[in-house]
């Protein structure tokens, strides 16, 4: 009984071992973040602090490199505000706004310059007074840009969603889309793309 006990272990911990996938470009698990504050602008500003100038990599989601979704599933993640992982589908979700109401806090997302086009490509938080924080992979790496420096921004708009209310005391989304659940992971199970790794030599363009 005590061999089988043992053998029954051994087993179990070697298959947990085995279920930790190495980083491999690009991976496209998606490594839930750890909620580590409650949902205020005051920590969407700290915790783009600490992400400015990470790499940008396509298909990451952090702590090390994001992609343009991945940055905010991280940083709306580390709240507590689970959104879905990839940009068209965040625009799904969430309070539509009109530009000229963006508060700080909320997502601006973007496709081509065709008007016609409904299609999201590229998502970023706005920070007020025309400033955006964005996992750029024209600039290789996480960067605020404001749209008078940039106005091809303003012509690659396609809508503005507001998650957190104004107050901080509502959350929105569920408000034009329900929210669909995501398979996640962690990163016991699959490493995501870390310091001292090396960078794709393309990016996927934003």
């Amino acid at each position: 009984m005590k061999q089988f006990s043992a053998l029954l272990f051994t087993l179990i911990l070697l298959a947990g071992c085995a279920q930790k996938k190495p980083y491999t470009y690009p991976n496209y698990d998606i490594i839930k973040p750890e909620v580590t504050c409650k949902p205020n602008r005051y920590n969407i500003q700290a915790l783009l602090g600490f992400y400015l100038d990470k790499p940008y990599v396509w298909a990451e989601e952090g702590p090390d490199a994001f992609d343009c979704s991945g940055l905010t599933y991280n940083i709306y993640g580390q709240m507590g505000v689970e959104i879905p992982r990839v940009a068209r589908e965040q625009a799904k979700v969430g309070k539509t706004i009109p530009f000229k109401e963006l508060h700080e806090g909320d997502l601006i997302f973007f496709g081509s310059t065709n008007k016609r086009s409904k299609y999201i490509n590229h998502v970023g938080i706005y920070l007020g007074d025309g400033w955006f924080a964005h996992a750029s992979s024209k600039n290789r790496k996480v960067t605020v840009t404001h749209f008078e420096d940039e106005p091809k921004y303003l012509k690659r708009m396609k809508l503005c969603k507001r998650y957190l209310s104004k107050d901080e005391q509502k959350l929105y989304m569920t408000c034009d889309a329900p929210l669909q659940k995501m398979r996640v992971t962690s990163s016991r199970y699959t490493t995501p793309w870390k310091t001292g790794m090396s960078l794709p030599k393309k990016a996927v363009p934003d």
